[in-house]
């Protein structure tokens, strides 16, 4: 077990080269994501989206079949456990954590940014750990889009079978210290899709992506996009609260303006399938199995989840990881039993009752809502 709040200092406060402040910063994201209200003050949209009821499913819901096709690799379910740290020493227990829950269950994981250990390689088996501990499932590691240098060794580092570049303009703006120059950014993508030989996916960091941004992506070779939208954790809010700790009441205020800015999950999952061919994997506010059937009904081919499992993997075991994953996919099942779904694939065929925000702003953006609550 972790206290996160017990996390030293010495090695991050009177250090003040890029390596360092990164360094810090993993640890800050972490204590205010499990000590501070960083969620969303708007819906993910999963509200507005309804089952229809099947009293004859004509299935046994023990033989269920979770397993999916995650971009050429098998995955025991349509669960993704979502980037989230790595890059200062004291993250390295938990990710070793979520990897063991992953390879037990059989999962996806994701790392974060590994941007920490392409400045410094003493922390690159914080990391390394998740391959280590999770050998046989699919593993994404993770790089900015403007690190095309670094995307080869952020592979190499984890032997890593699908690359996401991250996308995350809004925390950028809010940062203290945030990157917000964007100029070149989709060559800078296109380059490191052509640099490795494996999958890329775009993934955003809680805004969400839009029907543009998925084609631009698409024509330049991605081949999935993780919506990141919101409904889950703010990273604005997150870097709200590292602003009124750095006394910057300009970037605190922006924190507060821009809490919820942004695409909600629901809503970015219609737009980038109703725009490309791509892939999507559902994250942002993703909380039950109820809201993985629900991102899978909408056309996604998973869901992942960060938030429920990040208190679990700081304060307790590996276990305690698996217990809350479990719960999700027990709720899964109950969806796909009470749909009448066998498998994942079943869902895209069951309609789909839509109401509210979602279906006006479905309208508004000229998208067909009967042509999504039918189904394909």
């Amino acid at each position: 077990m972790v206290d996160h709040r017990s996390f030293p200092r010495d090695d991050v406060e009177d250090i003040s080269s890029e390596a360092s402040m990164t360094r810090r910063r993993k640890i800050e994201h972490i204590e205010i994501c499990l000590d501070e209200n960083v969620q969303c003050q708007t819906s993910t949209m999963f509200e507005d989206i309804e089952f229809i009821h099947n009293s004859l499913p004509e299935i046994d819901k023990d033989k269920i079949d979770l397993t999916t096709n995650f971009f050429g690799l098998k995955a025991s379910a349509p669960l993704v456990i979502a980037a989230m740290t790595g890059g200062h020493p004291h993250t390295l227990g938990i990710n070793e954590r979520l990897a063991i829950a992953a390879e037990e269950l059989g999962l996806p994981i994701g790392v974060g940014s590994q941007r920490a250990a392409v400045e410094d390689p003493s922390l690159v088996d914080t990391f390394r750990i998740v391959r280590e501990r999770a050998p046989s499932v699919p593993v994404i590691a993770n790089i900015g889009a403007t690190h095309v240098k670094a995307a080869s060794d952020a592979v190499a580092m984890i032997d890593a079978d699908i690359l996401a570049v991250h996308l995350n303009p809004l925390q950028e703006a809010i940062q203290p210290e945030g990157d917000i120059n964007s100029e070149g950014m989709i060559e800078s993508i296109a380059a490191i899709v052509d640099s490795v030989d494996i999958p890329v996916i775009a993934k955003e960091t809680g805004a969400g992506i839009s029907a543009e941004v998925a084609r631009s992506l698409e024509e330049i070779g991605i081949d999935g996009i993780d919506v990141g939208g919101v409904g889950g954790t703010s990273w604005a809010a997150v870097e709200y609260f590292r602003a009124l700790k750095e006394e910057d009441d300009v970037k605190a205020q922006l924190g507060l303006e821009y809490w919820s800015w942004g695409i909600p999950t629901a809503l970015s999952i219609i737009m980038v399938l109703d725009s490309t061919e791509l892939d999507v994997i559902a994250t942002g506010g993703i909380r039950s199995g109820m809201d993985v059937a629900k991102a899978l009904s909408l056309g996604a081919i998973s869901a992942g989840v960060a938030h429920p499992v990040l208190r679990p993997a700081v304060h307790g075991s590996s276990l305690d990881v698996i217990v809350e994953l479990e719960k999700i996919l027990e709720s899964l099942k109950v969806a796909m039993y009470l749909n009448g779904c066998q498998s994942v694939g079943d869902f895209s065929s069951r309609p789909l009752i839509l109401r509210g925000r979602l279906v006006e702003a479905l309208k508004s953006l000229d998208i067909d809502y009967k042509k999504v609550a039918r189904g394909s």
